[in-house]
């Protein structure tokens, strides 16, 4: 059973930076495409970032874009993303999952975390 667990989460200032890890057991890794997406209250999931299983494609919304990088190390199991200059409407749950393809659209994906919150304060 493949299973994904966030951390990183938390309460920051606006311009502030987080790192968020998401660590996959379970499974194999290094043949997963990974990707982060974000829910806000009343809001729809919104995908911000992927990447493919070596690591060398990655493709970000609009919205994150040279602000937020995704990474992941295959010898740790682990999936990154690390968020700069941080604004209080990235508010969210942050999730990460696993699945066949590097694409910002929930249907490639199979597997799922349960979140981690992170709150940016203005």
């Amino acid at each position: 059973q493949v299973q994904l667990v966030e951390s990183g989460g938390g309460m920051v200032q606006a311009g502030a930076s987080l790192r968020l890890s998401c660590a996959v057991s379970g499974g194999t890794f290094k043949s997963y495409a990974m990707g982060w997406s974000r829910q806000a209250p009343g809001k729809e999931r919104e995908f911000v970032a992927a990447i493919n299983w070596s690591g060398d494609m990655t493709f970000y919304a609009d919205s994150v874009k040279d602000r937020f990088t995704i990474s992941r190390d295959n010898a740790k199991d682990t999936v990154y993303l690390l968020m700069n200059s941080l604004k209080p409407e990235d508010t969210a749950t942050y999730v990460c999952s696993a699945g066949s393809l590097p694409r910002l659209v929930p249907q490639t994906y199979n597997y799922w975390g349960q979140g981690t919150q992170v709150t940016v304060s203005s």
